[in-house]
Formats: structure tokens, C-alpha cells, sequence
């Protein structure tokens, strides 16, 4: 990635931090209740089971594809055609959450499948601002279908 695409703005402050250099390799960023010991991505300000004020912690940057689906009708804030979002059982954390996968392998993403967080310039954010949005990646090939 070149320097100018590293400048870039994240889509949503917050969601993803990067490891040291030189890999400097993403994971996800999400809130943690010591209270209830529960997960949240994104991150909020208070537990919603115990309302105790959660704190930062990672998320890891790995997970297994539950479902997804391939929308193909016209994309917001400067996504491919089509594109697709999944949700993702994370390896390191008893969460699913829903995100985009890999706009270039939209046809190969398959449930079981494992995936991977990258960061990459995608589209405009809210303001129509270039940005970089993270996504994940397939590590295995997909399934036959």
C-alpha cells in the first residue's frame, strides 16, 4: 500500500488498530465488559446487559464465515459492483459480526470459509471523502458449492 493510501482516513474511528511495524498487520477493535465478561463491535459506551462502561480491547483479525450474502443493486458510499458482506464467527472472541469481504473475490466467499481483516482504500465515507475500510479476506480457497 502505497504512503498517500496509508494516509487515508478508516471509514469509522475506532473499529481498527494496527500492530507494530513493519507488518503493522490490522485487527478489529471492540468494546469489553468486566463486569459480564461480553464483547461488542463496535465498540459502545456502556455494557447493554449490566451498564458497566466497557473498555477497548482487541478483537483479533480472524474469523469463520457464518452466512453471506452478495448484493448486486446500486452500492452506497462508492462500494464495487456488486459487493458483498458477511457475517464472521471471530477465532478470538465469542462474537459474530457483519462486515464487507474481499471486493475482488465477492464470488469466492463460502460459509465455513476462513477469513482475514485487511485494510484497504474502498470508497467515500460519510462526507464523500476517499477512505480505507476494512474487510475481510479469504485465507482458504472456498468450498465447491
Amino acid at each position: 500500500m502505497s504512503n498517500r493510501a496509508v494516509e487515508l482516513p478508516i471509514f469509522a474511528e475506532g473499529i481498527v488498530g494496527f500492530g507494530p511495524p513493519p507488518a503493522a498487520s490490522p485487527y478489529l477493535v471492540g468494546g469489553h465488559c468486566s463486569s459480564c465478561d461480553r464483547w461488542y463491535f463496535p465498540r459502545v459506551d456502556r455494557c447493554r446487559h449490566c451498564h458497566v462502561t466497557l473498555e477497548p480491547g482487541s478483537l483479533g483479525s480472524r474469523g469463520t464465515v457464518y452466512s453471506y450474502t452478495i448484493v448486486r443493486t446500486k452500492p452506497p458510499l462508492g462500494l464495487p459492483q456488486p459487493y458483498a458482506v458477511a457475517y464472521v464467527d471471530l477465532a478470538d472472541r465469542p462474537l459474530r459480526i457483519f462486515m464487507l469481504t474481499d471486493p475482488v473475490k465477492t464470488d469466492d466467499i463460502a460459509i465455513g470459509q476462513a477469513v482475514e481483516l485487511a485494510v484497504t482504500p474502498l470508497g467515500v465515507n460519510r462526507h464523500g471523502e476517499p477512505c480505507r475500510r476494512p474487510y475481510f479476506k479469504p485465507v482458504t480457497p472456498p468450498r465447491i458449492r
